[in-house]
């Protein structure tokens, strides 16, 4: 559908937000995912002339590895699989560990504004890729709570086999490459430059 490199994570905004011209100016709020998938949701929300907000979760690592998720923790839901040789304190410490680092980072990134009311609207969950899917798992099943009409995830790149499970989870997926090849997010970007924190706060400021 589409080559299977994209220029920047503005390139991929701009295709996004053409498959999700029906919900220009309706009742619906854009998320992003910080800090990647900020640039895309400010550029689409813009597009769409909709309100922009962040949903922050982050992994529960392994205790012996902590590149290897065992879960997802938002501020409010939590996603574990079933690992019984990992302590169930050290899980409770952990929880609690990263949502006071989500409640910095959501202070950091929004200061005093309250969050958006998400109950009976559309949301349009946005980051700037996929890879294993937990942590935006976590996010998804914290929206939910929040009694929303629907979930619509839009990414730029996801791994070919993670359509299904987010076709699952959400009620859309829109997303431009699935690929076979996954090889990284960044792995499908020319330019896939880190942000900075500034940066993001500039960006959610100013919609």
């Amino acid at each position: 559908m589409y080559n299977e490199i994209l220029k920047d994570r503005t390139e991929a905004a701009f295709l996004l937000s053409e498959k999700l011209k029906k919900y220009k100016n309706s009742n619906s709020v854009v998320l992003a995912v910080p800090r990647g998938g900020v640039p895309l949701g400010y550029i689409i929300a813009k597009s769409l002339q909709l309100p922009l907000d962040i949903v922050l979760s982050k992994k529960i690592g392994h205790p012996s590895n902590k590149e290897f998720a065992i879960g997802a923790v938002s501020l409010n839901s939590t996603i574990l699989d079933e690992h019984p040789t990992v302590p169930k304190e050290y899980i409770e410490n952990e929880i609690a560990r990263l949502r006071n680092v989500l409640r910095e980072k959501y202070k950091l990134y929004r200061g005093d504004r309250e969050p958006q009311v998400l109950e009976n609207k559309n949301v349009i969950l946005v980051d700037d890729g996929i890879a294993t899917g937990n942590t935006l798992l976590a996010s998804i099943e914290m929206l939910r709570k929040q009694h929303p009409a629907k979930i619509i995830v839009a990414v730029p790149v996801l791994p070919y086999d993670t359509v299904p499970l987010f076709e699952k989870h959400t009620d859309e997926l829109i997303y431009l490459i699935a690929s076979k090849n996954f090889r990284g997010v960044g792995g499908f970007y020319k330019d896939f430059q880190q942000l900075e924190d500034e940066e993001v706060i500039k960006m959610l400021q100013a919609n």
